[in-house]
């Protein structure tokens, strides 16, 4: 079959400068999100689903919770003696180029896999997306490069400082630029690549060479011109979380019964890490409506319109509104929140009240402790 001569390499040096309150213990494919997932359950559910069972992802050097996230790879059956799931660590951010051995070891991971195609990608773009269908189009147009893109119309708040392309009159891709918002709709690259190994493989030998570029995207983008290049239009649902707010829109949109069933159901399910859990705890005269509770937690007191992880604790008197609450959370008696992202780990106190606002969440960092005294 066409799609076992493919092969997934994760690029997970993404710009995490508008989301930093989320990843300064972690890189932003680990951020958790929808109560229970991470934010590469998605893409890389999206690979898996489609039959590719070589993946590699080259994360940055603070991977410590990415790393324990997917362990071996067996939830998404990624734990094989051929092929299977590799992970390339302790690159710098952003500049991964300048990490000579990485860069090495990369060429030569890449030489030895027996699978001529790759596709390349990063985390940050949320979506279910058949790449089967995908390879199909690249395969059919018999061009050099396929890139994945969707078509908004509200690109100048919607997903601003994403990449757009520009699509010629020979439905052919002449450019790549970043999106500053000139303009409300635009075609937003989703950063899903296909080419050929070998093609790749120049590409990483461009960039070892020069100095002129941050990274191995920028490389390609930057070169698009040179070749010919077929557009693969996504139409299902999608969203980026580049920044704080796109973080928060994310998870509000989850929602939405209709999101919600195209993100975990339309191409295929979402996989994440099993934890085993007991079953939520609503205690009488809790009052819960639109939320996504996971498992583990004591809801004693009011949630409503909002994000609730993992063995959170919501106090008798308390009110969650339009909110999102990482694992372990405790919410004492009496406190409120509206529009708020608590980070893992966090104490609220008696009465303390928290006030963010729909485009400006407020985000309480990691093992923060508010109280009144």
């Amino acid at each position: 079959m066409i799609k076992n001569s493919y092969m997934a390499v994760l690029m997970l040096n993404e710009n995490q400068q508008d989301i930093r309150s989320l990843t300064k213990n972690r890189p932003l494919a680990s951020i958790p999100i929808y109560g229970r997932y991470r934010i590469i359950d998605f893409i890389l559910s999206n690979i898996v689903n489609c039959g590719i069972r070589n993946v590699s992802i080259f994360s940055p050097n603070n991977s410590r919770s990415l790393i324990d996230h997917l362990g071996t790879g067996r939830a998404w059956d990624l734990n094989r003696n051929v092929d299977g799931l590799f992970i390339f660590s302790s690159y710098p951010k952003y500049h991964y180029h300048q990490n000579e051995n990485l860069l090495k070891n990369f060429i030569e991971y890449l030489s030895i896999s027996k699978q001529k195609n790759v596709i390349l990608s990063q985390s940050h773009m949320i979506c279910n997306i058949n790449i089967s269908e995908v390879i199909k189009s690249h395969e059919k147009s018999k061009s050099d490069i396929t890139v994945v893109y969707k078509n908004v119309k509200n690109a100048d708040t919607y997903i601003h400082g994403c990449n757009i392309i520009n699509i010629n009159q020979e439905n052919k891709i002449s450019s790549v630029q970043k999106n500053i918002g000139l303009h409300t709709e635009a075609n937003v690259c989703m950063d899903v690549i296909l080419m050929k190994k070998d093609l790749l493989l120049n590409f990483l030998y461009e960039l070892a060479q020069s100095d002129i570029y941050e990274n191995l995207y920028e490389c390609i983008y930057v070169n698009i011109h040179k070749y010919n290049v077929n557009p693969y239009e996504f139409q299902g649902y999608v969203t980026s979380v580049n920044s704080i707010n796109q973080y928060y829109h994310a998870n509000m949109d989850i929602l939405n019964p209709k999101v919600l069933h195209e993100l975990f159901y339309n191409n295929g399910f979402i996989y994440t890490k099993p934890k085993n859990e007991p079953s939520t705890k609503y205690v009488k005269n809790s009052l819960v409506s639109n939320s996504l509770i996971a498992n583990g937690c004591i809801i004693e007191g009011t949630v409503k319109n909002s994000i609730v992880s993992r063995q959170v604790h919501i106090a008798k008197g308390a009110i969650i509104k339009n909110s999102i609450l990482f694992e372990n959370c405790k919410i004492e008696k009496g406190a409120c929140l509206n529009n708020v992202i608590l980070d893992k780990d966090v104490l609220i106190d008696k009465n303390i009240k928290i006030q963010g606002a729909s485009e400006f969440p407020l985000v309480v960092e990691k093992n923060s402790v508010l109280s009144s005294d």
